[in-house]
């Protein structure tokens, strides 16, 4: 249980004062110990900091997962753009991914292989994941032929936007204003047939 307490008093750090502001000094004293303790469970910094980034990405996934796994293959529309707002609320509300959203954009120089190396596979998984839910939309008639692909890529790119517009601006109309247009184009171009 301890390696759990020192990873959730790291995630504060890391989320509050980046990897360079975090220290293992206040990790330790949030959780009662003396930081050469921490060597017992985590090899050092880096080793603890990208535990804690790997359970974030794990965390997302499989909210995404999850969310995906409870749609059918008739409502289409509600259930995209469902996903945008669940986006919009997991990396406002969640601690977790607020962290990899923060770190994904901004990681340690150090880290950036293995920060991108677990990106690239979060994007995959939810990347095919998608790819097998337009198919079925496809397939059921409730959208435009396209490609799975295509319609994914598409989709992504609003996802992608979103995430720009909560690392770097704090507006909520504006971020309302973006999700609304984009998601007008996007499913008046996947909706006709």
């Amino acid at each position: 249980m301890k390696s759990d307490d020192i990873k959730a008093a790291a995630l504060k750090y890391f989320t509050l004062h980046g990897y360079e502001g975090a220290s293992l000094s206040q990790i330790a004293d949030e959780v009662g110990m003396k930081k050469q303790s921490i060597y017992a469970h985590f090899k050092g910094k880096d080793d603890l900091f990208l535990q804690v980034l790997h359970d974030a990405k794990e965390t997302e996934l499989a909210l995404k997962l999850q969310y995906f796994s409870g749609t059918g293959s008739l409502q289409p529309e509600t259930d995209l753009y469902g996903f945008l707002r669940l986006v919009i609320d997991l990396f406002r509300e969640n601690e977790q991914l607020k962290f990899w959203l923060r770190m994904s954009f901004f990681p340690p120089a150090h880290l950036v292989r293995a920060i991108e190396q677990e990106v690239v596979d979060l994007e995959e998984k939810v990347q095919a994941t998608l790819e097998r839910k337009f198919q079925e939309w496809i397939d059921a008639g409730a959208m435009a032929e396209f490609s799975a692909q295509i319609s994914t890529l598409a989709f992504l790119g609003i996802v992608d936007s979103i995430m720009l517009e909560l690392v770097y601006v704090n507006d909520e109309k504006r971020l309302t204003d973006k999700v609304n247009a984009s998601w007008a184009v996007f499913w008046r171009g996947i909706s006709q047939r």
